[in-house]
């Protein structure tokens, strides 16, 4: 008797070959964001997920500058080639190399250090050497953020690399992670996405975050594979759901409260559900608005804050409309609910925090040591989490 083989275990190590479903625009005309809403159809993976999950997704490098890359270094693209980085058992076409398994950002001292070895032009090895002075050290940083692997190629041809050379100085290209925005009981076989496409521009040149122009701009609908992981968190609506909770998620730190919202509402959670959004301007950037003010009408978002900075004078964000808010927050809090927070690490979440901290001093009569113990209670109890990046 034949046995039928195992199925397939989709993990990092080994994604799942999804399709995407839908790329629709969030953010509208006028907007200075690219905003979408990407649709993953986990159909035939075995794959699960939970509120709060995130999504791992592989992506492929813009072949344009692949192709620049190989014009560099004067390659086909087909010699053979075994990344340092990699620990191939077999060699692989350096194409395939720098496609999908290198990454092409973020030029190491070490590879700017090559190319001053290796100029043969006097101009561009004083302008290398200049970078590399001891003294230099924020010109450095500067230089790294200003440059790819391909400026570097471009800009200081004198240096030669054969194509093993150069690409044992590249990293692995790195999955990019991105919050679920959807609840597996209401969507059981897909997964949403809420994501910025990433672009600007430096050195003159435009630049293209990775994996977020690879969804928007080179991912065929129902064609392109996109190798994808789930990856479980700690971070999660209450088990418990009498709970209210309150969830502050500006720009696309909306994704999981869309996710935690659904699955409430899907369990027939009892507690209270409270959103905070900001983002810049309300006609353009109110990602989601008629999801959020449906549920709202039904009863089923019982407070939408808004904080749309850039539609007056004085820029307001999530943190002033949780301070206007503070004595309602404070009662929320007092009665049990969570609180959680979703984004930006550099600012916003820490101005989140310092407004938390400013509510429970001014509404709780509490000191600031009280106040600090008092917010540590909270992430101790597993009542304030946060996910931010």
């Amino acid at each position: 008797m034949q046995l039928e083989p195992a199925p397939a275990t989709f993990s990092k190590d080994n994604p799942f070959p999804a399709r995407m479903t839908e790329n629709r625009r969030l953010s509208k005309a006028g907007s200075a964001k690219d905003t979408r809403h990407f649709v993953v159809s986990l159909a035939g993976s075995g794959l699960t997920y939970k509120a709060g999950d995130s999504l791992g997704v592989f992506p492929t490098n813009c072949s344009e500058i692949v192709e620049e890359v190989l014009r560099h270094l004067g390659a086909t693209g087909d010699e053979l080639v075994s990344p340092a980085m990699l620990k191939l058992t077999e060699p692989i076409a350096l194409r395939e190399a720098l496609t999908s398994r290198l990454a092409l950002s973020g030029p190491t001292k070490k590879f700017i250090e090559a190319l001053a070895a290796r100029a043969t032009n006097p101009a561009e090895k004083a302008k290398l050497d200049a970078v590399l002075a001891p003294e230099a050290k924020e010109a450095l940083v500067q230089f790294q953020h200003e440059h790819e692997f391909v400026d570097l190629l471009a800009d200081f041809p004198s240096a030669q690399f054969t194509p093993q050379e150069f690409v044992d100085f590249l990293r692995k290209l790195m999955p990019r992670l991105y919050s679920i925005a959807s609840s597996s009981r209401a969507y059981p076989e897909e997964v949403h996405l809420t994501v910025a496409a990433v672009r600007y521009e430096t050195n003159g040149r435009k630049r293209f975050g990775v994996c977020s122009t690879f969804l928007a701009d080179r991912v065929a609908l129902h064609d392109t594979p996109v190798p994808v992981f789930v990856s479980h968190s700690h971070f999660g609506p209450p088990e418990d759901g009498s709970r209210d909770v309150i969830m502050v998620g500006p720009g696309t730190g909306i994704a999981p409260f869309r996710a935690f919202v659904q699955e409430r509402v899907a369990s027939g959670a009892t507690g209270r559900n409270w959103l905070f959004f900001g983002d810049q301007k309300r006609a353009t950037d109110f990602l989601y608005e008629e999801e959020w003010l449906e549920l709202q009408a039904q009863g089923k978002l019982a407070r939408l804050d808004l904080a749309f900075s850039r539609d007056q004078v004085e820029k307001i964000y999530v943190q002033d409309r949780m301070r206007q808010a503070g004595a309602e927050l404070w009662a929320w809090l007092k009665g049990g609910a969570c609180f959680f927070v979703c984004g930006d690490a550099k600012r916003m979440a820490k101005d989140v925090d310092a407004a938390l901290h400013e509510i429970v001093m001014q509404h709780g009569g509490l000191d600031a040591v009280a106040a600090a113990d008092y917010v540590k209670h909270l992430k101790k109890e597993h009542r304030y989490l946060r996910d931010v990046y």
